[in-house]
């Protein structure tokens, strides 16, 4: 049995606990939040009678002595909270975004190293089953190396609250999910980007709501990205619409349920190279998908086993200096390099 404390007890923490019922080799032994009530009512709501309820994470885990730490609290707190888990000598698996700066993503990345611990992300898109088909099909070299990958994200929600005060809104609160999936699709490391940030005449956020990035992913790739939170109309999937582009062939997703891909095919019509559809293979039984609940069986696969996440800080990092360098770029209109220490 995984003992684990759960820290941050506001809305998300939901998706986690859902998830955690379905886990029977999992046990929440502790809840931690700044609201002591609202933890006491997270704990009545999922049965966790036996639960420790606190308001200080060290009390708390000194109190349990548990295997490990999940973290739901705001970003900024993420430093702290990640210190005090491997202090106790907890694994950690944390909600995304990993840290709030690059400086923190980096501390918190050694602090695991250093301590010999099992630290994830919970990157959960990654595990959506289209991202995971489109990667198997491309390592299989049926339509040769991709060469460009674009992506599309043109959603307008009315969030209210923090979210339309934010500065830097879509790259900050959202882009990331789309950057890693692109990052994971190809295989990509990041190393440069050049991205514009703008406030159209209609948006409803402060600043930050529309976002164009162009991505180096190394190997003569790019990644191009197009998105919105204001552009209403036409909405796509909350994974994007993509078109990736490769040696001998194209592969499009709607982000909901359509995948296609065309392949060259022998002669030309006038013009263009001849084409054909080709079968974009399903799900490998090999292949982990259910968001919050396939990463936290990963992670406790990782505990129990020895090996390491696949969504693990010091790979998702670099998911994260895509963020950070698409933020630099629009700050100082200029390429910016994504250089190995900024990862």
């Amino acid at each position: 049995m995984i003992n684990v404390v759960l820290v941050g007890c506001g809305a998300m923490s939901k998706a986690w606990l859902d998830a955690v019922r379905q886990i029977d080799r999992l046990a929440i032994v502790g809840l931690v939040d700044l609201d002591a009530d609202r933890a006491r009512a997270r704990a009545h709501e999922y049965d966790l009678t036996g639960a420790v309820i606190g308001t200080d994470l060290d009390a708390v885990l000194d109190q349990t002595r548990p295997d490990a730490v999940f973290d739901v609290v705001v970003p900024a707190a993420r430093r702290q909270v990640a210190l005090s888990a491997f202090a106790h000598h907890c694994h950690l698996l944390t909600e995304k975004p990993l840290a709030d700066t690059p400086e923190n993503a980096r501390a918190i990345v050694k602090a695991a190293r250093q301590a010999g611990r099992v630290h994830a992300v919970v990157q959960n898109r990654r595990y959506v089953a289209n991202v995971r088909r489109i990667r198997r099909f491309l390592d299989s070299g049926a339509i040769g190396a991709a060469t460009s990958i674009h992506a599309d994200f043109f959603v307008a929600p009315h969030f209210g609250g923090f979210r339309e005060e934010m500065a830097h809104v879509l790259l900050l609160d959202m882009a990331i999910h789309t950057f890693d999936a692109a990052r994971y699709m190809v295989a990509g490391e990041p190393a440069g980007v050049y991205c514009q940030e703008w406030e159209p005449a209609n948006s409803w956020y402060r600043q930050g709501s529309s976002a164009s990035a162009v991505f180096d992913l190394g190997g003569g790739r790019l990644f191009t990205y197009a998105g919105s939170w204001c552009g209403a109309g036409f909405r796509t999937s909350w994974e994007g619409s993509w078109r990736i582009v490769a040696e001998r062939g194209s592969l499009i997703w709607d982000g909901h349920d359509v995948l296609q891909a065309e392949v060259v095919a022998p002669g030309r019509d006038g013009l263009f190279d001849k084409t054909q559809p080709i079968e974009v293979p399903p799900l490998d039984p090999a292949d982990r998908v259910d968001g919050h609940l396939g990463i936290i069986q990963d992670f406790i696969r990782a505990i129990e086993t020895g090996t390491e996440p696949e969504t693990r800080g010091a790979d998702n990092i670099k998911s994260l200096a895509m963020v950070f360098g698409a933020i630099e770029s629009a700050e100082t209109g200029r390429r910016v390099t994504i250089a190995e220490d900024a990862q």
